[in-house]
């Protein structure tokens, strides 16, 4: 099999699609990769504002029509073509599975979301080291005592992604990743985890616990998760959201979201 570094976005797409179901970090370096939630229209306004109010945990880069399984930045099929999914029913997670197509609906909007992962090429383009890539893990995600804006039905808490960053490579890591507002951009917390209301490191709320080794320091990422503990929190009456860490694979380069 082709190493995921190598893989192009359609490419990558195409395994998934076939039921290649893996955490997407490190696949299609350069590319961007984008959350997934889709909702009903008559929920859809209601989000984007929730999403308008909260840029830094949910930074829009596509919305489709109604119905539709495509997007500008995603030449794919929406249904297909991420490696797992999650279905929620009045705010309930219901099922995780690899394909959506049969419950894909004429009503549905999507929006794709940036992602963290996105920045990691150039953090390990710079030598910041990445620990669930180089663990072969997803990230590791917490919900935490911050709640987001509310917009109309939309509420809920600030998820945040976590990476352990050496001490003398956090002024890079957060000069790196400020660079990229599109896709959460600088760090919203530095060190103790306590002030995030984060209790056990080893216990995140998404993805997998990495290693903190000595000398390094929590670095925490708003992350596109959080449209999906609004939707927990707020229970419109049907979302698909993606797996987390199980992300979509643009079409476009990650220097395109890159601000001087």
């Amino acid at each position: 099999m082709t190493p995921p570094a190598e893989l192009s976005p359609a490419r990558a797409r195409a395994l998934f699609r076939e039921g290649l179901r893996v955490p997407t970090s490190g696949y299609s370096p350069g590319y961007a990769q984008a959350n997934l939630i889709a909702l009903p229209r008559e929920a859809a306004f209601d989000f984007l504002l929730f999403a308008q109010r909260n840029p830094k945990s949910c930074p829009v880069l596509d919305v489709t029509e109604p119905g539709r399984v495509d997007a500008s930045v995603f030449d794919g099929d929406l249904r297909t073509d991420l490696p797992a999914y999650r279905v929620y029913r009045d705010g309930a997670l219901v099922e995780e599975r690899t394909d959506v197509t049969d419950l894909w609906r004429d009503d549905l909007v999507a929006f794709l979301i940036g992602c963290s992962f996105t920045f990691e090429t150039p953090l390990l383009e710079a030598g910041v080291p990445v620990r669930h890539i180089e663990a072969g893990s997803n990230v590791a995600m917490y919900a935490t005592n911050r709640e987001c804006r509310p917009a109309g039905r939309f509420r809920g808490p600030l998820v945040v992604s976590m990476r352990p960053i050496p001490a003398h490579q956090v002024a890079d890591a957060v000069r790196i990743t400020s660079r990229y507002p599109a896709v959460h951009g600088a760090p919203v917390h530095v060190g103790d985890p306590a002030a995030l209301g984060i209790t056990d490191l080893d216990r995140p709320d998404y993805g997998d616990a990495v290693e903190v080794r000595p000398g390094e320091i929590p670095v925490f990422w708003a992350c596109g998760v959080t449209p999906q503990a609004a939707v927990t929190a707020s229970a419109p009456e049907f979302a698909i959201g993606h797996a987390p860490g199980h992300m979509a694979i643009t079409d476009v380069r990650d220097s395109s979201y890159q601000v001087p």
